[in-house]
């Protein structure tokens, strides 16, 4: 059975996330012990008991979110990698992709979600900005809203292609509210602004790009042993140069998931897509953009017992 790798981003994240794997498996277990040295920070403690709004601040939620795949791969690694032909990872969790194709190592890739975050938090102080969720209108005319909007009230615009009727748009207050308005107007079935502390995936986060750029600089960064289809391109990176140019593109441009997921799905037809990490946000999104797909999770032990017994 083919596999693809999936890696949840910043909203998947829970109190409780991780516990009872790194209770069952010493690997898990050293995984999230390594992160909390790593940086000097309990981050198992924030995964496994909160409090959640310490958990949700986004320099902490993406090592968190990190930690927990990585865990949960190492526990899975020996009988899974055999099958694994690809991964991808919705804007933060592309970052655990390579460590998980081992293009980058944990430490590394720990201290870069780390000072991503920060770097994401601190321009969304010094730029404020917005991101709401609309449901049920395609995206030429999520697209369209969003320029509209732009030519009234400032910058807005496309952040997360999720899926075929699902978009987050991002950008200036005023410009996401009257973006809101408007892709009501056109037929949206909802609007919802989301609980972020930045316009992330938008022009708004260009402030974070010179440090992020330093801290890719200084991190050794290995061709990786398995495709890992990229949020930018919705394609494959071409080399570790190219992986490192893209997650820095990535800070300010649109995760393309729609395009990403058929390129998958094009590629390796009938594979089996395994969601690494708390939640099942992506595989629901994958099953939208190709029904019939088959999915499954691995964030908690039972989950991995119905993933091992699948591939037996």
């Amino acid at each position: 059975m083919d596999v693809i790798l999936l890696f949840p981003g910043q909203g998947s994240q829970k109190p409780g996330m991780g516990a009872d794997v790194a209770a069952e498996y010493s690997a898990a277990r050293e995984v999230f012990d390594s992160v909390d040295r790593e940086l000097s920070v309990e981050i198992s403690t924030l995964c496994f008991s909160g409090p959640e709004e310490v958990l949700t601040s986004t320099q902490n939620a993406q090592p968190a979110l990190l930690a927990h795949g990585a865990a949960v791969w190492e526990v899975v690694r020996d009988q899974l990698a055999p099958h694994v032909r690809a991964a991808a990872g919705h804007s933060l969790g592309e970052f655990t992709a390579y460590h998980a194709a081992n293009a980058l190592a944990l430490g590394d890739a720990a201290r870069l979600v780390r000072k991503r975050g920060e770097l994401m938090y601190e321009s969304g102080v010094q730029r404020p900005g917005a991101m709401a969720a609309i449901i049920g209108l395609g995206e030429a005319e999520v697209e369209a809203a969003c320029e509209q909007a732009s030519q009234e009230d400032g910058i807005v615009v496309p952040a997360n292609y999720n899926s075929p009727d699902q978009l987050v748009i991002s950008g200036e207050v005023a410009a996401v509210e009257r973006a809101m308005v408007v892709a009501k107007a056109a037929g949206a079935k909802r609007a919802l602004r989301l609980k972020v502390s930045g316009a992330f995936h938008s022009p708004l986060m260009k402030g974070a790009s010179d440090g992020l750029r330093t801290a890719l600089e200084n991190v050794a960064m290995r061709e990786a042993t398995f495709p890992v289809y990229t949020n930018v391109s919705a394609l494959p990176a071409k080399g570790a140069g190219d992986a490192s140019r893209l997650l820095l593109e990535q800070l300010s441009a649109p995760v393309r998931w729609t395009s990403l997921v058929q390129n998958l799905a094009l590629d390796y037809p009938g594979s089996l897509y395994v969601e690494m990490g708390p939640g099942n946000v992506l595989t629901n999104l994958v099953k939208r953009i190709i029904p019939g797909t088959q999915t499954a999770t691995c964030g908690t032990v039972a989950d991995v017992n119905l993933l091992l017994s699948r591939l037996a």
